[in-house]
């Protein structure tokens, strides 16, 4: 996110009317609800997540324990239970 100035992109006169309300201050415009995008969209993390869990499901049914996965894969035990039990519903 960056600032821009609003006297630069806004027409004076709504320039005027939003100063009514505010002047001087820092206020945050949201995007509107069609351009916005779902968590993971703009980057591969969303898939790099996918990726892990499924090797960290594979590992368990080729026989490692949960406690051994977790410090494996750096998670808490009960994040590897929650990966387990999704990728078996998954599947």
């Amino acid at each position: 996110m960056s600032y821009q100035k609003a006297n630069h992109i806004l027409p004076r006169d709504l320039l005027e009317k939003i100063q009514e309300y505010i002047d001087g201050e820092l206020i945050y415009i949201p995007k509107a609800a069609a351009n916005k995008k779902s968590w993971g969209e703009g980057t591969s993390t969303r898939q790099e997540l996918r990726l892990r869990n499924e090797q960290i499901y594979a590992d368990y049914l080729k026989g490692e324990r949960m406690d051994r996965l977790a410090e494996k894969y750096f998670l808490s035990f009960k994040s590897i239970q929650r990966i387990i039990g999704q990728e078996k519903k998954r599947k």
